[in-house]
């Protein structure tokens, strides 16, 4: 039989699982988060409602409801209680986000895909430099050690809430004194600049790794404890098959769903 919280029935504890009993009290809040039954913004039940539906000590609720926070699920407030967190994830198309109609009448991807969700987006620029390119950026550029790059860094909002930090690399000598070195890049972003240089974008590769985000990283983009990142490094070549950018992202990895359409054949 069901427990009932806050009108809410919530699943019973298995007392013979060797599996312990605040990791199972997570589990079924996990469970109702998930399944939408606690949509986002609803609280939680509370401590007490908790021990008294579970027969739970105190610190065994607590070490359940931390479990939730770290996996970036709820967040707490203080003197209210506990809540599902409320922003939706962010629908990342990787298959045509990238389409030649964005460049004509979006500021850029990000900005499309954010605003086609109804939602607000923000970029901020935090440097523009000329620098000598790391590793993997010149190995992924085909360049030599020396080499030079332009780097752009940003950090991307949606609806005031970080989703991504953004650094993106062109050889120093292709964008030298071009839009896309300055702060607005224009309608498009910089690859409807590329395309105006005769550089068009014709073909990307994407590389996708999850880590946990450095403490600069946390910070940025506002991470819950526990919370993991994706890195995503994309290369972009040009109708000749000549590598024109590199772009190193790292995404809060519980603020996004990947999506990629292809072929069978």
């Amino acid at each position: 039989m069901s427990r009932r919280v806050m009108d809410r029935p919530l699943r019973e504890l298995d007392p013979s699982s060797d599996r312990a009993k605040f990791r199972q009290i997570a589990d079924v809040l996990r469970d109702e988060i998930r399944t939408g039954r606690l949509a986002p913004g609803e609280r939680l039940p509370s401590e007490s409602e908790l021990i008294e539906a579970y027969g739970a000590a105190r610190g065994t609720v607590r070490q359940a409801l931390a479990i939730l926070g770290e996996e970036g699920l709820t967040d707490t407030q203080h003197g209210r209680g506990v809540f599902v967190r409320q922003a939706p994830p962010l629908h990342r198309e990787g298959s045509v986000r990238f389409a030649k109609d964005l460049r004509r009448t979006g500021g850029g991807a990000f900005q499309a895909e954010v605003e086609a969700q109804g939602r607000v987006s923000r970029q901020e620029v935090l440097e523009r430099a000329i620098l000598r390119a790391p590793a993997f950026v010149a190995e992924r550029l085909g360049l030599d050690d020396s080499a030079e790059v332009f780097v752009r860094r940003r950090r991307m909002s949606a609806d005031g809430v970080p989703m991504q930090l953004a650094d993106s690399y062109w050889p120093v000598d292709l964008v030298r004194d071009t839009p896309i070195t300055h702060a607005d890049t224009g309608l498009g972003g910089s690859y409807a600049r590329l395309e105006e240089l005769g550089h068009r974008p014709a073909r990307f590769r994407e590389e996708l790794s999850a880590r946990m985000p450095t403490d600069d990283e946390r910070r940025a983009l506002r991470l819950g404890p526990g919370t993991p990142v994706v890195r995503l490094i994309r290369t972009a070549f040009d109708d000749d098959g000549t590598p024109v950018e590199v772009f190193d992202s790292v995404l809060a990895a519980d603020r996004h769903v990947f999506t990629y359409d292809f072929n069978a054949d």
